[in-house]
């Protein structure tokens, strides 16, 4: 049993933890910080609670706030990011928001301390360096499990290209994962959010560069979205369902920077780069034509899986594909690619259209890349 973890993030996890967590982290912060978010995140008070909170540290000169990042954040908004950054000379970099608010924060945490655009890395797949600003991510929603990871999710909309940044100095320095600041996200979300972290548990769990370790993190995480998410789908205001989809989010995180996730993923860049779909509706259109075509390439696994996520004994395609069809019934529902636009022609335009390491799934290989998507179109 041989293998190597990292988890180089300070974590805070705990509901109502926000104030005392960055008090405790008052040395992380000088001069002047900035804090990445929505728009939403603005309306909703999110980045002035924070900026206050920040502003009485007693190294801080004074915040700076970006709130101009959108869904599947783009390029543009973060070279404009950087160039605010770099013009108020800032040294610390807030992200608070979803995956897309906190991608974005890490990414121009590297930009802001290379003192350049992002281009280079997203195009070239280079590596930041340590020149990277100190990241603080502060999640609002329990899905992408970024504040945990070393990856920037980013589009660009005028080349149709969505991919990653990626390097070990995209980690956070500090996570602070309140789960109360998860309670005002819609239904439509959470469920979306909360289908990301049954992906990253069940990715991150076949995935060739699994371990001892991340197998149990990914068995936990399956079974408290099986039991949490349908939950939150019958009540909103669930407060302890939403604490411990935050918790499993959390860990898939810890799990992206270990054993990274296989083709479901990968695949669902050149849909949201299509069509600006949330990364979670992607993922739900892939699934089911997904595990039908490679439950062989693992099935011992694929079927731990389905017993975690319907609590009965699967021991076939069949019964694990029910799972997860009855599961997606009563949470996130059932999108497909043809409702998004695509047609039987397509297929051969997304698989051409993914990269990254595909190899990591047990079934990786183009050929499959391409019969997934023709089947997930003609469902």
């Amino acid at each position: 049993m041989n293998f190597n973890l990292s988890i180089p993030t300070r974590i805070h996890f705990g509901s109502g933890i926000l104030k005392d967590a960055i008090i405790k982290e008052e040395k992380l912060f000088s001069g002047i910080v900035l804090i990445v978010s929505t728009e939403d995140m603005d309306r909703l008070g999110f980045t002035k609670i924070i900026a206050d909170i920040v502003n009485s540290l007693p190294n801080v000169e004074h915040t700076v706030q970006y709130c101009n990042i959108t869904a599947n954040p783009k390029l543009d908004e973060v070279n404009k990011g950087i160039d605010i950054a770099i013009e108020n000379n800032v040294k610390v970099v807030i992200g608070v928001g979803g995956g897309s608010a906190l991608d974005a924060a890490k990414t121009i945490a590297a930009g802001t301390g290379a003192k350049e655009h992002i281009d280079k890395y997203f195009f070239g797949g280079i590596q930041p360096d340590e020149r990277t600003l100190p990241i603080v991510a502060i999640p609002t929603t329990s899905g992408t499990g970024s504040e945990m990871s070393k990856s920037g999710i980013l589009s660009c909309t005028e080349k149709k290209i969505k991919t990653g940044v990626r390097g070990e100095n995209l980690y956070p320095s500090v996570a602070i994962v309140d789960p109360e600041l998860t309670y005002t996200v819609p239904m439509r979300i959470t469920m979306e959010t909360g289908f990301d972290v049954l992906a990253h548990a069940v990715e991150s769990y076949l995935s060739k560069a699994s371990n001892y370790f991340t197998h149990i993190l990914s068995e936990q995480a399956i079974a408290i979205v099986a039991k949490e998410l349908p939950a939150l789908a019958g009540d909103i205001n669930n407060h302890a369902a939403r604490e411990k989809m935050s918790y499993a989010s959390m860990i898939m995180g810890i799990n992206l920077g270990n054993a990274s996730t296989v083709l479901p993923h990968r695949m669902q860049y050149p849909i949201g780069a299509l069509t600006d779909t949330s990364h979670g509706t992607g993922l739900a259109t892939i699934y089911p034509a997904w595990i039908d075509l490679t439950y062989s390439y693992a099935e011992n696994k694929w079927n731990c899986i389905g017993k975690l996520l319907s609590g009965k004994e699967c021991t076939d395609k069949h019964t694990v594909y029910n799972a997860f069809i009855d599961f997606m019934n009563k949470t996130c529902g059932r999108p497909k690619l043809k409702d998004l636009g695509f047609s039987g022609k397509d297929a051969i335009i997304l698989a051409d259209m993914v990269t990254g390491n595909i190899g990591l799934d047990p079934a990786g290989s183009k050929e499959m890349v391409y019969e997934i998507y023709k089947k997930a179109i003609a469902e």
